[in-house]
């Protein structure tokens, strides 16, 4: 199988930084962008159908037999209801996949994550490095925070990324991260669509990446938090803390007994 890079884009709301975020993909290194809808009452949907149409190098997968310029393939999914973070992160996989995909590379579209980055986490699986990449926002406290994460953000960041580290032993500098790469392999053999169609999701799947024994590296990326960013709420994050916490129990207690 040829090396096929496509990047997924989970969405939800994010008409005001959707056209950015793709301006600053370096299409050159990437095969496909699938972006996956979670049911936004935004216009996220049309905007993104009249980037694909209009973007001078971007081509629609539904035509990509005409695709002779060679450009990178834009596929637009619409969920009819919304499925939660998870469960659109579940949908943009299990297309990237049956799409061919050697490294998918997930990518927010609320402009958090530099999407100018892409080519490294790419490179780093593509060269037989990591099975899979995180990109880490944890420099130090101070430019985490004059990035913009708030203040109880980054103090639960750093104690959840500890005890995950000290329970699983390894020693990642964020388990918390929104962009990520993985080879087709760890998508092909971790059952992530029996996670969690929450946030907790991608905790699950780290643990369960672990638990497989798959090698994980780190790529450190700005802290770019800002009012048109998605982000939780402090009662959503507190429930994804304490949730991320059970599954760490219950990975421990699996590899105890």
């Amino acid at each position: 199988m040829r090396s096929k890079t496509i990047v997924v884009m989970p969405a939800y709301n994010a008409e005001k930084t959707l056209k950015k975020t793709i301006d600053d993909i370096p299409l050159y290194c990437v095969d496909e962008i699938i972006l996956v809808d979670d049911a936004s009452k935004d216009n996220t949907v049309t905007l993104a159908k009249s980037i694909g149409s209009s973007h001078p190098q971007l081509h629609p997968y539904e035509d990509r037999n005409n695709n002779k310029d060679n450009k990178t393939l834009f596929t637009i999914f619409v969920c009819e209801q919304n499925r939660g973070y998870g469960g659109n992160q579940k949908k943009c996989y299990e297309l990237a996949l049956s799409h061919g995909a050697t490294v998918v590379v997930m990518l927010h579209p609320d402009y958090q994550y530099d999407p100018k980055l892409i080519k490294f986490f790419k490179e780093f699986i593509e060269d037989g490095h990591f099975d899979v990449v995180l990109g880490s926002r944890i420099r130090s406290r101070q430019e985490a925070l004059a990035g913009g994460m708030p203040i109880y953000k980054y103090f639960a960041n750093r104690v959840l990324s500890f005890l995950e580290n000290v329970v699983t032993g390894r020693n990642l500098s964020e388990w918390h991260t929104g962009m990520r790469a993985y080879k087709r392999e760890v998508l092909e053999n971790i059952p992530y669509e029996k996670f969690s169609n929450d946030f907790v999701f991608d905790s699950q799947m780290l643990l369960a990446i672990v638990e497989k024994n798959y090698s994980i590296g780190d790529i450190p990326i700005p802290v770019r938090y800002s009012d048109d960013s998605s982000s939780i709420n402090f009662f959503k994050s507190l429930k994804y803390g304490l949730l991320t916490i059970f599954e760490l129990f219950k990975f421990w207690w699996r590899k105890t007994f």
